[in-house]
């Protein structure tokens, strides 16, 4: 009888790659077949007697986990965060939940760059006017000189910074790991957070959403920002105080946002939303060709280890 495995990732989200690699061991490949991440309700129906789990956005909770007992031996997901599998119920079900670390870094770090660059020239703000038949010219700022502070400098962060660098921007950083590599070749000044944060003409974030990190951008945070400077968040919505962030902006406690995720996906209509001075994108850092086809096949080999009996190599069950 062949091993079940769901691929949880919707079709545009899901590489032949990794689907050709699955198909290759045997296993029986139960799509998602919606243009959209399935429900609680969908995902329990779907898990139940498969073996292996490719998790996009999908919110696996201990009743999916539970309906996967007990041939259910991986969650594998496609990308870093993990906040949307409850690992603690994998871990009292044994069950591994891997991760694809490195896979869309440079995706993630690109799109950061596009939205430090869309803030500091305004340039949504003369799409939208050139639409309406107006002719302004936005008066922005340069790069170069200017002081990016990223908050967390792992693969992603690592990689804003190589670029933060090549545009001639300083850089200050945030991390309970300083790389001396970072600091050798692009001069990265480590700092504490609220040094950061007083400091920064860019701030970007991109740590984990965990007890010491969620809403750490909050109104007394954004009070010590530059007036002049902008907050960037491609990491977790839940890092940053939504209103709070909304009331710095209305108010000209900073200059601007730009922002790729949020603490609900897809985002209620908010005050946010009338601000003109932030800019969204649809959580999509990591949505290129590269990084879908380099995060699929990370996941994939991830299941087929674990299906072969080895142990995977990126394991958040602890």
């Amino acid at each position: 009888m062949k091993m079940k495995v769901v691929i949880g990732s919707r079709a545009r989200s899901r590489a032949p790659e990794m689907i050709k690699l699955l198909e290759d061991q045997g296993y029986e490949l139960v799509m998602n077949p919606f243009d959209r991440t399935m429900t609680e309700n969908e995902l329990i129906e779907k898990i139940q007697g498969a073996s292996a789990m490719v998790a996009g956005s999908d919110k696996v909770t201990e009743k999916v986990l539970k309906a996967g007992m007990p041939s259910l031996k991986v969650v594998a997901k496609q990308g870093v965060g993990y906040n949307s599998i409850n690992v603690e119920a994998a871990k009292k079900f044994g069950i591994a939940v891997t991760i694809t670390p490195g896979a869309n870094s440079c995706a993630v770090a690109d799109l950061t760059m596009g939205l430090i660059l869309s803030s500091a020239r305004n340039i949504p703000a003369m799409d939208r006017a050139i639409r309406r038949g107006e002719w302004y010219r936005h008066t922005g700022c340069e790069l170069g000189g200017k002081i990016l502070g990223i908050v967390g400098m792992g693969h992603i962060g690592g990689e804003v910074a190589k670029r933060a660098y090549a545009f001639g921007m300083k850089i200050i950083a945030y991390d309970v790991y300083p790389q001396q590599d970072f600091i050798d070749k692009y001069s990265v000044c480590y700092v504490g957070i609220d040094e950061l944060f007083k400091k920064a003409d860019f701030i970007s974030l991109h740590a984990p959403a965990i007890a010491s990190t969620i809403g750490m951008v909050n109104a007394d945070r954004l009070k010590t920002m530059k007036p002049t400077a902008f907050l960037i968040n491609a990491a977790r919505g839940e890092l940053v105080v939504e209103q709070d962030l909304c009331d710095a902006l209305q108010n000209h406690v900073i200059a601007g946002a730009a922002l790729d995720v949020y603490t609900q996906e897809p985002p209620e209509k908010s005050a946010l939303m009338d601000q003109a001075n932030i800019t969204f994108t649809a959580h999509a850092g990591a949505y290129t060709h590269e990084a879908i086809i380099g995060a699929g096949i990370m996941a994939g080999e991830e299941i087929i280890r674990v299906l072969s009996g080895e142990k995977p190599k990126f394991n958040v069950v602890k």
